[in-house]
């Protein structure tokens, strides 16, 4: 098939990624995605991997790995969801998106087996683009292939692997009408990656979190590094381009790392992926200090904390929780010097509207609420202006826009070169303001190359 007919084939596919509500346990069965694979040929198995499971900074933690394993000399395969402007963006190695191609020719394949062993019991959007992955990795010899995990881990669809390392990057509340409405719920089934005999490498984690981590590598005899205990950091300096932070571990020091991507968060996420990489070189796998340092410094993921211009900033972030709006909240006032800041939100209907403004309200003079135009279980602008007025009753500037191009236009007509315009709530609407922004359109601002 052409690369058209292969979007639209993807798009028949049910994808929850759309959908405002369904039962998790019920629609995501880990049974039919092995068989699923095994009429692949079980792709999967054949390249070495690691798992990234957690609340926020999974995305960030995994492109820090594959950009050290990337730096030195590996070919390296990434997985990751959702996409911000291209399906393409979910799959690729060592900085090349995967072709249309590929993409449509290996989806012939998969599309051969659907419809002749499947018919009765279709996959579901993720499990045929992870069951792509799979095959993709496997088709172009990836030396290693990094998987961060869509939704909780015990029943994701990458959840087949057999990692070298697996990953738990800070927890939180989220998606509690599927992964459970507490910490210790959610964290059982994030640690549902956890295979029996492996490494696993946690950011700091919440006590309560961290009680259900340490119980299950232990269950599985699972050696557990934790950062903050095991592998410590230190942030040297920071500006608008980046930081600058020394890692310490048992047997190694990293001095003056320096990573694009902003916020101390980010620093965390670093030293998780550091902790990654000291245990692939402990089990043999040769690599440099030089490529550690270049791979953290060539690191780059999109839509978090992301410039996209100056004069006014424009900064888009996918904060989709209270935890992660904190964070975001933290560093915009640490990093960025600005006169106002001009907040244009969206969110789905299964997020904590409540804890995503209760963290953004208080640093923004200025609000724009809006939807994404292609997810069913976008917000509708009103029902987050009803919240926002519980937050704060007294904030004049608060507006709504029916389309994030709508609510980009109305945030830059009003800006001054001195504000901040921060696009965040869904990686959505980043994505569809990333699109925007990208377009052919005059916007009064210094564009960031």
């Amino acid at each position: 098939m052409i690369y058209q007919e292969a979007l639209l084939y993807l798009e028949s596919f049910v994808n929850y990624e759309k959908i405002d509500s369904y039962d998790y346990r019920s629609s995501l069965k880990l049974e039919k995605m092995k068989r699923f694979a095994a009429l692949l040929g079980d792709p999967q198995n054949h390249t070495r991997s690691i798992h990234v499971a957690g609340t926020k900074g999974k995305g960030s933690t995994a492109a820090f790995i594959y950009s050290i394993l990337s730096n030195a000399g590996f070919k390296v395969g990434l997985y990751t969801s959702p996409h911000l402007v291209d399906f393409r963006e979910r799959i690729r190695i060592n900085g090349e998106l995967i072709s249309e191609e590929d993409l449509s020719s290996i989806l012939d394949k998969i599309r051969n087996i659907v419809e002749n062993y499947m018919k009765d019991d279709r996959p579901s959007f993720f499990e045929v683009y992870t069951a792509l992955a799979y095959l993709y990795f496997k088709d172009k010899k990836c030396d290693f292939a990094v998987y961060e995990v869509g939704l909780g881990g015990r029943l994701d669809a990458t959840n087949l692997i057999e990692p070298l390392v697996c990953v738990i990057t800070p927890l939180s509340y989220e998606h509690m009408d599927k992964l459970g409405n507490t910490l210790e719920e959610i964290a059982s089934e994030k640690c549902g990656i956890i295979k029996s005999g492996s490494i696993c490498v946690s950011a700091p984690q919440d006590a309560r979190a961290l009680k259900i981590i340490e119980k299950t590598c232990d269950e599985r005899g699972s050696r557990l590094i934790l950062v903050g205990r095991d592998i410590i950091f230190k942030e040297i300096s920071y500006n608008d381009t980046g930081e600058v932070f020394d890692i310490y571990g048992a047997s190694y020091e990293y001095h003056n790392l320096k990573s694009r991507l902003l916020g101390a968060h980010q620093i965390i996420n670093a030293a998780t992926a550091i902790g990654v990489i000291e245990s692939l070189k402990a089990r043999g796998v040769n690599i440099s200090e030089d490529a550690v340092k270049g791979g953290v410094e060539a690191a780059k993921w999109d839509g978090r904390l992301e410039v996209l211009g100056k004069n006014p900033y424009i900064v888009l972030d996918g904060a989709q929780n209270k935890a992660s709006a904190g964070c975001l909240a933290d560093a915009v006032k640490k990093v960025f010097k600005y006169r106002k800041l001009i907040l244009v939100l969206g969110v789905s209907k299964d997020k904590d509207l409540m804890g995503i403004l209760g963290e953004l309200m208080p640093i923004s003079d200025s609000a724009i609420f809006t939807k994404s135009s292609i997810v069913a279980r976008a917000m509708e602008p009103e029902k987050i202006i009803e919240a926002a007025r519980k937050i704060d009753s007294d904030m004049e500037n608060i507006t709504t826009a029916s389309s994030v191009k709508e609510a980009l236009d109305k945030a830059l007509s009003s800006a001054d070169k001195r504000d901040l315009i921060l696009v965040t709530g869904s990686l959505f609407v980043v994505g569809e303001a990333k699109s925007y922004l990208a377009e052919e359109r005059t916007v009064e601002c210094t564009k960031i190359q």
